[in-house]
């Protein structure tokens, strides 16, 4: 087990590795919590003092106990306010029972929901009483009050189940209610008994909890003689008898409240009545408006000075029959309307009283609290005093090594790795890595750990920044040796495309065909070295290109393209600026897929336009498939690259692949395929790349693209389109709630990230002279940009004409598959034209659709037209002295099939510096697919 560290405990960046064994204790001593060597220096200080604290304790113990026996006494009339309080609520919730269900009863229905809710809420009251009864003072009057109560409770189940039943006398069960709640208000009396300061509040409150209950006996019998009176004459006469005696004790109840309360109380009760009684009146004229506007007839209820109950009670007090008083408007519904906002009133009163009570014996017992608590201050003011010096001392020390731990805390979990990130993405030269000091000044044990942790800092800082610059010096070999590699291939291109052109014998051309495709795949192994370094390729397109040719050269870069199927590709053009990226990183997502599959399946693409504007791409496949670890575990891959490291080796197209995509704010989700086994690669293209920009318009009608072969041949072999409504991202199985989260402000967008890349791009072509003087590539991560741009070798800035033709249609990719610049010295130097050719314009791709030969490919001579690696003659090239430099101003090949029915049917844009050689017819199409069996391997990318 890790020791402690103090209050703050930072959480553990990454487990342990199971091969670091745990660091050895300390040997020697005790590791108790408890030892005295352990203690903090608070406690040490304290414990000088401990005896000297306690006999003074014990002596002023005796003097504060005096005053926390009357703080205890003031308490106690808190509590019995409180039990007081739970009583009237828990009576109030009695009535409303036995009000609030009576006209459901009288009628039968003994299921409502109102007498559920009724008997649910007296229920909860009830345990509320029951929880406050059980903190009640030990008193004589209250246990006489509570005796009595629970003699009267036992008897509400019976009530309930009798109650309002035609076996019953009609008044029982009013008068069985009152008993009950009769009990709850005697504990009023005892409100306040013995301070002398709220004796008053129990008999006015005891007064309006009368009036109330009066008031609420009115309300129930009224009901009763609305919706079922006695039809015996007798009983019936008692009913109307008791309806009257109840009004005269309301009245009675309401002059002893007059007399006991004060002029506020009785203000207060007349206030709260009118707005009862305003609020009726509303309510009347609603009801009235109501029925006018649905041409009912509205009888308005009789009111007496104002007060529609009294005017009621007064014609239910007379005994007339209930079809009577409906013809007055004094029906079941306006009597409850009216007695319950008059019940209401009451309540509200009552609970102020209440409220009132509670809260003065709460200051009494508050200030009681007071006084005890300044009687033992006064004890302990002059204990503390011997422990002001030691305590502030004490806080003095813990200060200062809390701050130290904080600042080294700090330093450890936040300060230097984030420092360390900056250093591994930022040249060392941009980042501030000057150690800021713990803010520790003074001169004594503790300043001098912290200038010995700010040395600590410092180091580890420089070793940092070495680390670094190594990894940036491993970066720039990657991206050193990768273009070296890249140029090579290149040339090896050149020499093969050459000797297609002079090739006539078919076996010996598709051998030729064969290499030619072999190299193109090692030129993309090659680019994912660049990627690994975080460089870019220098092949760009300054042209929109439509999203079929894309995929066509994606399909064309991968061993089993004939295994690729192309359908239902939308009319979509992508950037140029991302066109190579967006072949690199499909073509990786078809080699997985082809790969991972049997060679008897086909590999399909399909593409989507959604209602938003973007354009899905999926590649499915018929493999075994993964596991839901191994595509959680891939697509979070996928949406954060990880860090460069040697587990990235193993599957470098899965890094290359989420590079790529967050270059270009592409996304890319892997799924099972939904009906059968295999895997779905989603590629989201976002708007911004889907709408070309900064370039000119596309061919026009009478120009030639690849992309308008795909209509052509869909309505030649599939059924006409559906045109329904478009399916959204969700529907097609792309999760975007996973990337719903709020961007992060330390990182940069594809757009401002090109435009950083511009500015490093225009301060580099302001230099003079070689932009790495030293010879050597700057280093990844360092303020460096991207390489696609940058002059390489002393050669001229990118002016967007170099190596590569305007795609315009009319060209129809006479140049390559993506129209780059060159990587070597600039042409004009070797006194030679670009090369511009590719082995799809003489060959099919194996996907139906061979290439096109316009006859205007120069003849590429780089790198192959002396016998030896002479050096150049440029003494500025940073590879002059290297025997095996890269061979410069090679243009790189790519796979842009083009249908060979095309052959020589238009004129090239710009001459060509030599004529090339006759083109071999394309041999026919044979059928794509794979005779051999073959085993499916799990789909994982590569």
């Amino acid at each position: 087990m890790q020791p402690e560290r103090g209050n703050f405990t930072p959480p553990s960046h990454a487990a342990a590795s199971p091969a670091q064994a745990p660091e050895p204790e300390p040997a020697g001593g005790s590791t108790s919590r408890f030892s005295p060597r352990n203690w903090r220096v608070a406690t040490r200080l304290n414990a000088i003092l401990l005896i000297p604290v306690i006999v003074g304790l014990i002596m002023g113990g005796f003097q504060v106990k005096g005053s926390i026996d009357t703080w205890s006494e003031a308490q106690e009339a808190e509590k019995i306010a409180l039990v007081v309080r739970a009583a009237s609520d828990y009576g109030q919730a009695l009535l409303d029972e036995r009000d609030l269900t009576a006209q459901p009863l009288l009628s039968g229905d003994r299921e409502a929901d109102i007498v559920e809710q009724s008997r649910a809420t007296t229920d909860e009251a009830r345990a509320a009483f029951e929880a406050a009864v059980k903190e009640m003072p030990a008193k004589p009057g209250l246990e006489r009050r509570l005796k009595l109560f629970k003699g009267e409770e036992p008897k509400l189940p019976e009530l309930r189940k009798a109650a309002y039943s035609q076996a019953l006398d009609p008044v029982k069960t009013e008068e069985g209610y009152t008993q009950v709640q009769h009990s709850l208000m005697e504990f009023s009396n005892e409100l306040g008994l013995g301070t002398g300061n709220i004796t008053s509040y129990g008999r006015t409150v005891y007064a309006i909890e009368l009036a109330k209950a009066a008031e609420s006996l009115q309300r129930s019998i009224g009901m009763h003689l609305l919706v079922r009176p006695s039809k015996k004459p007798g009983t019936y006469n008692d009913q109307v008898k008791a309806f009257g005696s109840y009004n005269y004790m309301e009245q009675i109840a309401l002059a002893e409240f007059n007399s006991g309360g004060t002029q506020a109380d009785v203000d207060r009760l007349k206030q709260v009545m009118a707005g009862k009684a305003a609020e009726g009146s509303k309510q009347l004229k609603a009801a009235r408006e109501q029925a006018e506007a649905a041409g009912q007839p509205f009888v308005s209820p009789p009111s007496i000075d104002g007060s529609v109950f009294d005017g009621m009670a007064q014609q239910i007090g007379q005994g007339q029959d209930p079809e009577d008083l409906a013809k007055k408007g004094i029906t079941p519904e306006t009597w409850m309307a009216a007695a319950t906002a008059k019940f209401q009133g009451y309540a509200t009163v009552e609970d102020e009283l209440v409220t009132k009570a509670v809260n003065e014996a709460a200051k009494i017992s508050s200030d009681a609290k007071r006084d005890a608590i300044v009687n033992g201050l006064a004890v302990v003011i002059a204990l503390l005093a011997a422990f002001l010096v030691a305590g502030l001392m004490a806080r003095q020390m813990s200060r200062s090594m809390r701050q130290l731990r904080t600042a080294a805390f700090s330093i450890a979990e936040q300060r230097l790795p984030s420092l360390v990130d900056q250093l591994s993405r930022t040249d060392p030269g941009r980042v501030d890595t000057r150690v800021q000091p713990i803010p520790i000044t003074t001169q004594d044990e503790i300043g001098e750990v912290a200038r010995a942790f700010d040395q600590v800092h410092r180091e580890a800082v420089r070793l940092a920044a070495e680390q670094a610059m190594l990894r940036g010096n491993v970066n720039a070999i990657f991206t050193n040796l990768s273009r070296r590699n890249q140029s090579l291939i290149e040339g090896q291109l050149t020499l093969i495309t050459d000797l297609e052109n002079n090739e006539a014998d078919p076996d010996q051309l598709e051998s030729l065909f064969k290499l030619d495709h072999l190299a193109t795949r090692m030129r993309r192994n090659g680019e994912n070295l660049l990627v690994l370094s975080g460089e870019e390729p220098g092949r760009r397109w300054d042209q929109p290109v439509p999203l079929v040719d894309v995929l066509r050269a994606a399909s064309s870069e991968v061993e089993s393209y004939e295994r690729v199927e192309l359908s239902g590709v939308p009319e979509a053009e992508i950037h140029g600026r991302a066109v190579t990226d967006l072949v690199h990183l499909l073509a990786e997502l078809l080699e997985n897929a082809t790969t991972f599959s049997s060679p008897q399946t086909k590999v399909r693409v399909t593409a989507t336009r959604l209602p938003d504007g973007r354009v899905m791409v999926e590649i499915h496949d018929k493999g075994i498939g993964l596991t839901a670890e191994d595509f959680a575990d891939i697509n979070h891959k996928l949406a954060n690259p990880p860090t460069v490291d040697a587990a990235v080796s193993q599957r470098m197209g899965l890094f290359v692949v989420g590079r790529l995509a967050d270059r270009h704010g592409i996304r890319v989700q892997l799924r099972p395929s939904g009906e059968q086994a295999g895997t779905t690669s989603l590629v989201m293209l976002p708007d911004a790349i889907t709408h070309g920009g900064g370039g000119e318009s596309g061919p026009g009608q009478d120009d030639f693209t690849v992309s308008s072969i795909i209509p052509e041949q869909r309505d030649a072999f599939e059924p006409a389109p559906q045109h329904g409504q478009m399916r959204t991202a969700a529907e097609l199985g792309f999760d975007d709630s996973r990337y719903e989260v709020p961007a992060d402000p330390g990182q940069l967008d594809p757009v401002n990230r090109s435009l950083m890349r511009e500015e490093r791009r225009a301060a580099l072509e302001a230099q003079t002279g070689s932009p790495f003087p030293d010879g050597s590539q700057e280093q990844q991560g360092y303020g460096q940009e991207q390489y696609a741009q940058e002059p390489y070798a002393g050669q001229a800035p990118y002016n967007g004409a170099q190596g590569q033709e305007q795609y315009d249609g009319s060209q129809n990719y006479a140049q390559d598959s993506y129209g780059q610049e060159q990587y070597g010295q600039d042409s004009a130097q070797q006194g030679q034209a670009p090369y511009a050719g590719s082995y799809e314009q003489q060959y099919g791709t194996g996907d139906g659709y061979p290439q096109q030969q316009n006859g205007t490919e120069p003849q590429a001579q780089e790198g192959y037209a002396e016998a030896a690696y002479a050096a150049p003659e440029n003494p500025q090239d940073p590879y002059a002295a290297d025997r095996y430099a890269a061979p410069t101003d090679q243009s790189h090949q790519d796979d842009w099939p083009v249908q060979s029915g095309f052959q020589n049917t238009f004129e090239p844009v710009r001459q060509a510096e030599a004529e090339s050689v006759p083109s071999v017819p394309a041999p026919q199409q044979e059928r794509v697919g794979f005779d051999s069996p073959g085993s499916a391997r799990t789909s994982a990318t590569s």
